[in-house]
């Protein structure tokens, strides 16, 4: 196949040749498409044969050549634009000598500009009668056999480009990706939030536990880290008096890969000034529920195979009752932590020395009740270890007023009554400044200026994080996280 390929490549290299021998230009550039594919065939796919003919209007077009068949004289092509496909015919004895030409050099693959009136074939498929023709972009390497789309789901994500083309599947992927954020950020808006970006390169790393990228930057000769999270930025805005602020961007963590994970990743995260984090789970339904019924035009979808319900209100469990009541261990017992690092233990869970109960309670729910969630579940009250920039709970001060939205046993949101407390923030920074002395590389350094914007005085207010990719993998039901990312990291060949 790569000798194929190769003779390919050398054959239409010397076909470029040719073109411009011939006074042709291979990569034209003054064509102006004044007709979209997509537009003609709304307008004419309803309409017969005999009602088209009558009309006198012509439509000019560009695209990618998906399909060429020639007869002789006669010869047709399948014309792709980004709005959709049609076929072009092209009468070879109406041509000039040198269109004629030019004609047989084309190959699937090529960009052409085309133009003249419709009209449906005996088969009755809709057509453009063109007149002439433009060649605007000369294809090199072939695209893949039968243009069905590679096999090789790797080569997929590494030629991203080549699966655009080949697979309409992908495509609608993206699309709908493009229609989430837009109409996210709709709804924030409607509702008085404000967009603004926050730095990605950071002296201190922040607003998660995660390991982040390192980097250096040479003119100050300091030591850069791209961010975790967004989090500590749009709370300085808060502070600022920005009450009702977002960001959709970009992050990164020092991690590894897989189906639900990519180092580079988008988030959302928005924060809301006078409201805990019960107000944000009347939002986040609110988001949900309406971006439900304007991309998928109901509540009750498949997420591979399984049945995903997303009528309000969602189910709502703490996550120390549904740990207790999946391994029947009581408040008490799961307030030790002993029967959870025993539990951990036997499993072969590593654990650090310095993991107190709500670690450990944590990473036992990760192992045992969330892969068992289907439907949109809120999982609340969070313990304060692991939740260091997360408000108290006034009733039960070692848990947090916190919740993670799990879907098909996996997070896609998270967030919390904010802690403003400067005293208590800094309480519990240096606690995660001891840990990550003693190897827990995932633990926050010292925010000293964040601190003091809290001493500067935020009012009280709730925030939340939630993951696009993974949100654009339920709604388009995509295996893995590589499908909704268009880029995804891979390993180099």
């Amino acid at each position: 196949m790569k000798e194929d390929q190769s003779e390919i490549i050398t054959q239409r290299y010397e076909k470029i040749a040719k073109i411009r021998e011939r006074g042709f230009n291979p990569y034209y550039n003054r064509f102006k498409p004044k007709n979209q594919i997509g537009e003609i065939r709304k307008k004419l796919d309803l309409l017969g044969k005999e009602e088209i003919e009558k009309m006198e209007e012509e439509f000019s077009i560009a695209g990618r050549i998906m399909r060429l068949n020639f007869m002789g004289k006669v010869n047709f092509l399948a014309l792709r634009d980004r709005t959709g496909e049609i076929q072009v015919y092209l009468n070879r004895n109406e041509l000039s000598e040198d269109k004629q030409w030019l004609l047989k050099q084309l190959d699937v693959g090529d960009f052409i500009g085309a133009g003249g009136r419709a009209f449906r074939t005996k088969t009755n498929e809709l057509t453009i009668y063109a007149k002439d023709f433009v060649l605007v972009t000369k294809s090199i390497r072939p695209l893949p056999e039968k243009w069905h789309g590679l096999k090789d789901v790797e080569a997929r994500y590494r030629q991203r480009y080549v699966d655009l083309i080949a697979t309409p599947k992908a495509r609608e992927i993206f699309q709908t990706r493009a229609a989430i954020i837009s109409l996210i950020r709709k709804f924030l808006e409607e509702r008085g939030f404000v967009e603004i970006e926050t730095p990605i390169l950071q002296s201190i790393p922040g607003g998660a536990l995660a390991r982040p990228f390192a980097t250096h930057h040479n003119a100050l000769d300091i030591d850069l880290y791209l961010r975790i999270a967004t989090e500590l930025h749009l709370k300085r805005l808060v502070v600022g008096g920005f009450e009702r602020v977002y960001e959709i961007g970009r992050c990164f963590r020092n991690e590894g890969t897989s189906t639900w994970h990519n180092p580079e990743y988008t988030m959302l995260e928005f924060y809301l000034a006078y409201a805990d984090y019960e107000d944000l789970i009347k939002l986040t339904e609110e988001l949900l529920v309406s971006l439900l019924q304007q991309i998928r035009g109901q509540l009750k979808i498949k997420f591979q195979e399984k049945d995903l319900d997303f009528n309000p209100p969602f189910a709502r469990i703490s996550m120390e009752d549904a740990v207790g009541k999946k391994l029947g261990w009581t408040s008490e017992e799961i307030r030790q932590g002993i029967a959870a690092k025993n539990w951990l233990r036997q499993k072969g869970v590593p654990l650090l020395q310095t993991d107190g109960w709500g670690k450990a309670l944590m990473m036992v729910f990760e192992q045992t009740v969330e892969p068992e969630i289907s439907s949109p579940t809120f999982i609340t009250q969070f313990p304060v270890e692991v939740s260091p920039l997360s408000r108290r709970n006034e009733q039960d001060p070692e848990l947090t007023d916190r919740f993670e939205l799990i879907i098909a046993g996996k997070e896609v949101a998270n967030a919390f009554s904010e802690l403003n407390d400067p005293a208590d923030q800094r309480k519990r920074f240096e606690d995660q400044a001891a840990a990550k002395a003693k190897g827990d590389e995932e633990a926050h350094p010292i925010d000293q200026d964040f601190v003091q914007s809290l001493e500067i005085g935020m009012p009280p207010c709730a925030g939340e994080g939630i993951g696009i990719d993974r949100l654009t993998m339920f709604l388009t039901d995509s295996p893995s996280i590589r499908e909704v990312i268009p880029f995804p990291l891979l390993r180099p060949e």
